[in-house]
């Protein structure tokens, strides 16, 4: 039988001390909530693997069934939050050069129009992601709501701007009543040069 391999990833770091609205606390724990996501997606993955290589993997088995679905959870919950922490920087501007300004505007009109319905798909009751997905096939931006992290992706769609809004972003900082000054908050801390790679990246 072939050896079985796996990916084991590494929890990355990023530099965000000191951003407006957004605390040097509140990011020390959600740093530490993104490293269990990354464990734990190490951890099912080593157990998929036991599990494949002594011929337990049968979607009649409800343990690697139920191991299978846990790890879309996980790694979205890794993959999601990289994305998040890696759009936001402590020199951040106030809003994004005229290309992606541009682009970010042309399905609602202007960039104030596509901002205000990213921050009230941000601002709905429950516990998600706000996302701004670019389509290459049509080449256009268009913004979600994400569930649980796994439920509400969108197949084939790149992630330009990531925000998350579990109460865990901003629960230390503001009031559960408040997540609309979290928005605020996320906004000014918008790298708009790392949301304009990523567009260039999926050929935007």
């Amino acid at each position: 039988m072939a050896t079985i391999t796996q990916q084991s990833y590494t929890p990355k770091k990023f530099d965000l001390s000191g951003l407006q609205g957004i605390s040097d606390n509140t990011l020390e724990v959600h740093f530490g909530l993104y490293e269990g996501y990354v464990k734990n997606v190490n951890l099912l993955n080593e157990q998929l693997a036991e599990q494949l290589k002594n011929g337990q993997a049968s979607g009649a088995n409800p343990h690697y069934a139920e191991l299978t679905r846990r790890l879309g959870f996980e790694y979205n919950g890794m993959v999601l939050h990289e994305y998040y922490f890696g759009n936001m920087t402590k020199t951040a501007g106030s809003r994004p050069a005229a290309a992606l300004d541009e682009a970010l505007g042309a399905v609602h009109g202007d960039f104030e129009s596509w901002k205000k319905d990213f921050s009230a798909i941000g601002g709905m009751r429950g516990v998600g992601w706000a996302i701004a997905y670019y389509n290459p096939q049509a080449h256009r931006i268009s913004n979600h709501w994400i569930t649980l992290h796994e439920d509400g992706n969108v197949a084939g769609f790149v992630p330009l701007l990531v925000m998350d809004m579990w109460e865990h972003a901003y629960l230390l900082d503001f009031k559960p009543a408040e997540h609309l000054k979290y928005i605020d908050a996320f906004f000014a801390n918008v790298d708009w040069n790392v949301v304009q790679q990523r567009l260039e990246a999926a050929g935007g």
